[in-house]
């Protein structure tokens, strides 16, 4: 048994509430149950509840056991003067509020039936992936809809918050926002953090004014990076090597090295070269690029915007000094599919919330282009009959997963609350 089951118990009034008692023995009365905040303090505010002929406004705690009030030290604590019944499953003890008069309390295990139970039970016993892998697929699709809607929501809402913090460090400054958040994520998982570094090390106005001159954006990135440290025969990695000390003696800039970037178990199209001179290359054909990719609103939009090749020299290299067969090494579409989920959807959000807009619509439309995700988690949901049709189908699920079924947080998802009813 769980804090939680309590709290959903109360909260929706899963019980017998005809005939409630006190352990005094006084009726009670529920008016209005409170409202459940989850913040510090007791478990529901501003409940009404008649306690034999007195009518009370106030808070309701809830615990497992009368005696926890006094693990958890309210005893103490003046927030919880003002609560006017302590609802529990067992009572072992009375309570008092610091004024030293009696807490009226309500054993709820009395009141709950055995099939409310019994689905709990059913619900939290552990499974071998998630707690309704046998279920989910039976759930009423208006109720799922509903909450992919939630997930893929709170999912942004949590992206968004890096992209706040980037916004304190740039001094409210879209373009270097986006500048860093395409170069952490042109890293991918292994990458990322370097590439954010390195984004970071380089202040974007240096970034605006060497744009018109892809080989300048190429050796101060790769610079900073630290590929141009070593020496090397290569005439294209001597030429940017110049450039790279002209432009630190220019912008009296410090040499800073970022964490090394990983080569290793990347196929070559994703190689930290290749993908760096990438995004050079973006920055170089598209000066003011957040006031192009805030306004995107389609995939097509967004694959004519991002229609960048890494530089000229990259077509027959790989690494410096090793020469390859020649290929243009453009974004692919899958490439630009995760930049659309991890860059261009959160930053578009973002943007809208600060500027008090909505485009919630106009998010998911966009996101029911997109392909759909292929990872472990998606294809396990696959086997129990939930399919993606579109990655805003795996945000969701992805969320689902991550937020909910890991914490067995059941009773605070909309798909665990349903079939607790139901069954």
């Amino acid at each position: 048994m769980k804090e939680d089951f309590l709290h959903y118990l109360w909260k929706f009034k899963k019980f017998d509430t005809l005939n409630l008692r006190t352990t005094q023995n006084e009726q009670i009365t529920i008016i209005k149950t409170g409202d459940y905040l989850e913040l510090a303090g007791p478990d529901f505010f501003n409940a009404q509840i008649k306690i034999g002929e007195q009518k009370w406004a106030g808070n309701v705690e809830i615990h497992l056991k009368s005696s926890d009030w006094y693990v958890h030290g309210h005893e103490r604590d003046t927030a919880y003067d003002n609560v006017i019944l302590h609802v529990v499953w067992e009572h072992d003890t009375e309570i008092f509020r610091g004024n030293n008069t009696e807490i009226p309390v309500l054993v709820l295990k009395d009141y709950v039936s055995s099939e409310i139970l019994s689905n709990y039970h059913s619900l939290i016993t552990p499974k071998s992936w998630i707690s309704c892998e046998k279920q989910i697929a039976e759930i009423d699709a208006f109720i799922f809809k509903n909450w992919q809607e939630r997930l893929f929501f709170e999912r942004l809402e949590r992206k968004s918050k890096f992209i706040y913090d980037l916004l304190e460090e740039t001094n409210q400054d879209w373009e270097a926002v986006l500048f860093r958040m395409l170069a952490k994520n042109f890293g991918l998982n292994t990458n990322g953090n370097s590439f954010l570094q390195i984004a970071k090390s380089l202040p974007f106005s240096i970034i605006r004014k060497e744009s018109f001159e892809v080989e300048n954006l190429e050796a101060l990135i790769l610079g900073t990076s630290g590929l141009l440290d070593s020496d090397k025969e290569d005439v294209y990695f001597k030429d940017l090597k110049i450039r790279y000390f002209y432009l630190l003696h220019k912008y009296q800039l410090d040499k800073v090295y970022a964490d090394p970037l990983e080569f290793f178990k990347h196929r070559p199209d994703n190689f930290p070269t290749i993908r760096l001179s990438q995004l050079a290359s973006l920055y170089n054909k598209h000066q003011n690029l957040f006031s192009k990719i805030i306004y995107l609103k389609s995939v097509k939009e967004v694959y004519k915007l991002l229609d960048v090749s890494a530089s000229i020299y990259w077509q027959n290299h790989y690494q410096f000094d090793k020469e390859s067969p020649k290929k243009s090494k453009p974004l692919s579409k899958s490439f630009i599919d995760l930049l659309i989920l991890n860059t261009i959807i959160p930053i578009q959000f973002a943007y809208s919330h600060i500027m008090g807009e909505s485009n919630s619509e106009d998010l998911i439309e966009l996101m029911n282009e997109v392909a759909p995700e292929k990872n472990s988690i998606i294809d396990k949901f696959e086997s129990f009959g939930i399919s993606s049709k579109n990655a805003f189908d795996t945000q969701a699920l992805l969320q689902l997963k991550n937020e909910y079924c890991n914490f067995k947080a059941c009773l605070k998802c909309a798909i665990g609350m349903e079939l607790l009813k139901n069954n």
